[in-house]
């Protein structure tokens, strides 16, 4: 702690010749202690290098040290203070302090007391309040700590005062880059989760004092990382920064967008008078996103899907809106993305089932609690049973079965259905391998891939491991993909189409005529087969459209020379009328129903009733 400084003073002595002059005040007591020449040359060498050592330690000391006296006038800088007000010495001596040392309120840029002013009237030391700035003699600021002390001479009285000023601005810029780093995100620059749940609680506690409402809205890409499988998480990340920006922009300047982590954003409007408000920014939010966005010379198109929550109707804290408002982005994506969803008491329910099936699945994967059933695909001109599909079948340790309807959709969003497919691949590829090693009639064994699994980078790499694995023919094998995967990528699709025809594996495209069918795409894709939508085939018996279309279908085939197969076909009249209308191979519950794979050797040994064909 700066202690308060007693100055040197000449104190007027008569000399024993009467002279007049002045010598500096002494320890001695009487003109009769007056010390010799040689005494007095010791002294004066004593003082001079007290006094040399003083502006030694002055001048490299690293903090600003300013002298002023009783009036408040400067008399004294060391080199560090004049750097650091931008005046020298020579310039500075006789003016007054506030106008060599302007020291202001960082804040709101008004001028604090004068710290030296304070310490001459309340005769002890004083700092100055936090975050404050000298304003320099050119006009820029330095962030500085201080304290100032009073000067007293030797009899106490106070004479001036010293200031000791700190630079401050690298440990400043520090805290504050800290502060910053803990609430705004490393990649966007936008406030994060904590910051976020700090305004949503300041939005909360002004709308509840004002009968008003908030809205939280969750927006999350739609097929983002199919950008970052292909382009890279370079070319992702910067295509993330850009949609942060135009989300920001296309709100008001009051709203708070915030980054949620990986492609997910939050927005708070903290001013909602009615629940259009939230669908006008919501609406806004996806015309941003769905903007052509050029980056390293590419154009890339992507959507979102969002989910809205209201403050006091859905959740009175941060964390419930934030939930809910995700629920609703869910809902948003089940029905179609590219859309926006309010959240209502009963998605809650829904959420909590996903949540169910979504961590029974991954201990379902661990403990091995799949199976798979194999539905036969009948030839209707001989009879024979000519492939298996592969279905999989998931029984819950405490609930049961679970319908494939209910689990496959959870597996596709949460990425599950990727070692879930790897598992039936090569499960389905050994037991063909079985069948084939016990002599049973050759059949072909196929499986169902997903759009997630197509993209996957992968893909080609690990179903060829599998068949090298299990030793299992190429032509064994048959994959079914839907219109919907081949058309949303065609460039892609078409690669990896030729790819497995070049090696042998046969490929079909599954519930055919739900999708985007077209003879263009027909001719493009190398594939062997349709399956006709078991849709359509439930209602040919009647008079109507779905009869007419099943005709086009398995005429069209033919003329492209392609296998038909008809899906889900329960009665003889059904088949009657694909017999009739010459479709090649069926499939359904009239036949027999998806059986564990040692009822389905039993089915290939004995083949079927001949009765049923001749129906």
């Amino acid at each position: 702690m700066m202690k308060p400084v007693r100055s040197s003073t000449l104190v007027t002595r008569p000399l024993r010749n009467g002279d007049p002059r002045t010598a500096p005040a002494t320890p001695f007591q009487s003109d009769d202690d007056f010390p010799l020449p040689q005494t007095r040359e010791l002294l004066e060498d004593a003082l001079f290098a007290e006094k040399e050592r003083a502006q030694v330690t002055l001048k490299c000391i690293g903090d600003a040290v300013i002298c002023t006296d009783i009036s408040g006038k400067i008399t004294y800088l060391n080199i560090v203070a004049e750097k650091m007000t931008g005046w020298p010495l020579q310039e500075a001596a006789g003016r007054p302090m506030v106008e060599v040392v302007r020291i202001l309120d960082a804040a709101d840029r008004h001028t604090v007391r004068n710290p030296m002013t304070l310490a001459i009237e309340q005769d002890q030391i004083v700092h100055l309040s936090p975050n404050c700035v000298l304003a320099r003699r050119d006009g820029s600021d330095v962030a500085v700590e201080d304290s100032a002390a009073p000067i007293h001479d030797r009899h106490g009285r106070i004479t001036g005062a010293v200031i000791v000023l700190h630079d401050v601005t690298l440990s400043r810029t520090i805290a504050a880059d800290a502060i910053r780093s803990s609430q705004h995100d490393s990649l966007t620059g936008l406030p994060n989760r904590v910051l976020l749940n700090d305004r949503i609680g300041q939005a909360i506690a002004i709308a509840a004092r004002h009968a008003k409402s908030i809205a939280i809205l969750f927006l999350d890409l739609d097929h983002f990382k199919n950008i970052n499988d292909s382009m890279g998480h370079s070319v992702g990340d910067k295509l993330i920064k850009r949609i942060g920006t135009l989300l920001a922009e296309s709100l008001r300047i009051t709203d708070t967008v915030s980054r949620d982590g990986g492609d997910e954003f939050v927005v708070l409007l903290p001013h909602v008078e009615r629940a259009e408000d939230a669908a006008i920014a919501a609406r806004k939010m996806l015309l941003a996103v769905a903007e052509t966005h050029s980056i390293d010379s590419r154009d890339f198109h992507i959507t979102a899907s969002i989910g809205v929550s209201v403050y006091p109707d859905d959740g009175t804290d941060a964390e419930t809106l934030i939930k809910n408002a995700d629920t609703a982005m869910y809902q948003a994506k089940q029905n179609g993305r590219q859309g926006f969803q309010f959240f209502k008491p009963a998605m809650n329910v829904r959420a909590v089932e996903r949540q169910f099936i979504e961590e029974g699945l991954r201990r379902s994967i661990e403990r091995d609690q799949f199976a798979l059933h194999y539905q036969p695909k009948v030839n209707l001109r001989t009879g024979a049973i000519t492939g298996a599909e592969a279905l999989l079948r998931w029984t819950h340790p405490v609930r049961g079965p679970i319908s494939p309807a209910q689990f496959i959709p959870v597996a596709e969003e949460c990425g599950l259905i990727l070692p879930i497919g790897a598992w039936v691949l090569r499960q389905a590829c050994w037991q063909a391998r079985a069948w084939l090693d016990e002599g049973l009639p050759a059949t072909t064994v196929a499986i169902n891939v997903s759009a997630v699994e197509f993209r996957d980078g992968k893909f080609l790499e690990g179903l060829f491991a599998v068949l090298e694995e299990t030793g299992l023919s190429p032509n064994v094998l048959e994959v079914e993909v839907t219109e919907g995967i081949l058309m949303k990528h065609a460039e892609s699709a078409a690669t990896i189409l030729h790819a497995l025809r070049a090696s042998g594996i046969r490929v079909s495209i599954d519930d055919f005529g739900t999708g985007y069918s077209s003879l263009s795409y027909l001719r493009r894709f190398p594939i062997d087969a349709l399956k006709i939508d078991q849709s359509f085939v439930r209602q040919i018996t009647a008079a109507g459209e779905d009869t007419a279309i099943v005709s086009a279908i398995i005429g069209m085939a033919q003329s492209l020379k392609l296998r038909v197969i008809a899906e889900g076909v329960e009665t003889s009249s059904e088949l009657d009328f694909l017999k009739a209308h010459g479709c090649d191979e069926a499939q359904g519950y009239y036949f027999s129903r998806p059986v564990p794979p040692e009822d389905f050797a039993t089915l290939l040994r004995t083949g079927l009733p001949k009765n049923l064909l001749d129906a």
